[in-house]
């Protein structure tokens, strides 16, 4: 299996956990349940969303910037991860 296909279906993986949460946590509030509980529910999507975008963030440095460094675009990739931190 090349590396960007077992990417792409690691990250499947990874938003269909997240989205089994989110389901969770709708149920959970919809029946009322003790916040607490639902917020640990929850904090499980942000935590489960992260990994997905830490999986995706690796793959692009492996990939992406190796070709960018081959074509003399590092500068840009530079600055598009940068802005990409900036945003949190």
């Amino acid at each position: 299996m090349d590396t960007a296909n077992d990417t792409q279906q690691r990250a499947i993986h990874r938003i269909k956990i997240a989205k089994g949460h989110v389901d969770k946590v709708l149920e959970m509030v919809e029946d009322g349940k003790y916040c607490i509980d639902v917020i640990n529910q929850s904090r499980a999507v942000q935590n489960a969303l992260k990994e997905v975008d830490y999986l995706l963030l690796e793959n692009h440095l492996q990939i992406c910037i190796v070709e960018f460094a081959k074509t003399g675009k590092t500068k840009n990739s530079v600055e598009e991860i940068m802005r990409l931190f900036k945003k949190q």
